[in-house]
């Protein structure tokens, strides 16, 4: 049942525009070897993917494990509609998927309904993790593994210092507070995990540190970044969050730790992998 009183999200800070789709089609990609090395899916079946989005990651998912079916779940009209568009175009797919339009904190799948379960940059957008993370063990059968990534965003750093860009973090990362997600929520897996009855709980913290050894690694990286940051930016605007001056400050700095030959670019993302008993 329902509790009328639990914390709502009040707005996805990105939006739903194609550009923002395809931003996430093509981060998914950019990110498949960091995000989805050795996945525990061997063998398993059926697949809840919560927040399944655009359906970047269901591709993936269904190339890299031909035996898995993937029932995709999400709250975004316009990206199911994206997604069933893109995994219509990959013959392969066919008839391996099934994607529903649902609240992830109220499920309408029976208990022990699949045998493993997959959530990628979802936790940091919905108002209580707890629960949509005790509504996917209620689904998952004994046994299943279950494999939460999460940003981290405490971790950002770039060098050659960029005071506006740091400031547009900052303030990029309040909003999404104030919309009712949490930007830090990579940290909090293993308690939440935990919290909610999952056991072999493992987390896994993965750094992305490109310098002057891996030149272009890192362009392609900050290349993808200022694309993430910039995705946010009307938003920010729009609320009142950021002025335009910062905004076009970080565009600069961008641009100069971009050619600058000793650039430095950090983050580090949360992985954890964990069972259902």
């Amino acid at each position: 049942m329902a509790n009328p009183a639990k914390k709502k999200v009040k707005g996805y800070l990105h939006g739903f525009t194609d550009a923002e789709q395809q931003r996430l089609h093509e981060q998914a990609r950019f990110l498949e070897h960091r995000v989805h090395d050795r996945l525990p899916f061997w063998r398993r079946k059926e697949l809840i993917e919560v927040g399944c989005g655009v359906g970047a990651q269901t591709e993936i998912l269904l190339r890299h494990f031909p035996e898995l079916h993937v029932t995709g779940v999400d709250a975004s009209e316009p990206n199911l509609a994206k997604a069933k568009r893109n995994l219509a175009e990959v013959p392969w797919t066919e008839g391996r998927y099934d994607l529903q339009l649902q609240d992830a904190s109220r499920m309408d799948f029976a208990a022990e309904s699949f045998d493993c379960a997959f959530l990628c940059w979802i936790l940091e957008h919905v108002a209580d993790p707890m629960l949509v993370l005790s509504e996917v063990r209620r689904v998952l059968r004994p046994g299943s593994p279950i494999v939460v990534t999460e940003v981290q965003n405490a971790t950002f750093f770039l060098d050659p210092y960029s005071p506006n860009t740091l400031n547009y973090w900052m303030a990029f990362n309040d909003h999404q507070l104030e919309l009712g997600g949490d930007p830090f929520v990579g940290a909090k897996l293993g308690n939440l995990l935990q919290a909610v009855g999952f056991r072999d709980i493992q987390v896994d913290v993965r750094a992305i540190h490109l310098d002057n050894r891996t030149p272009g690694e890192r362009a392609e990286f900050l290349r993808y970044w200022s694309d993430l940051l910039l995705s946010g930016a009307k938003g920010l605007e729009d609320a009142g969050k950021c002025s335009a001056d910062v905004i076009e400050g970080m565009k600069e700095e961008l641009k100069t730790v971009a050619h600058d030959p000793n650039s430095v670019f950090f983050y580090a993302f949360v992985q954890a992998r964990a069972r259902v008993w």
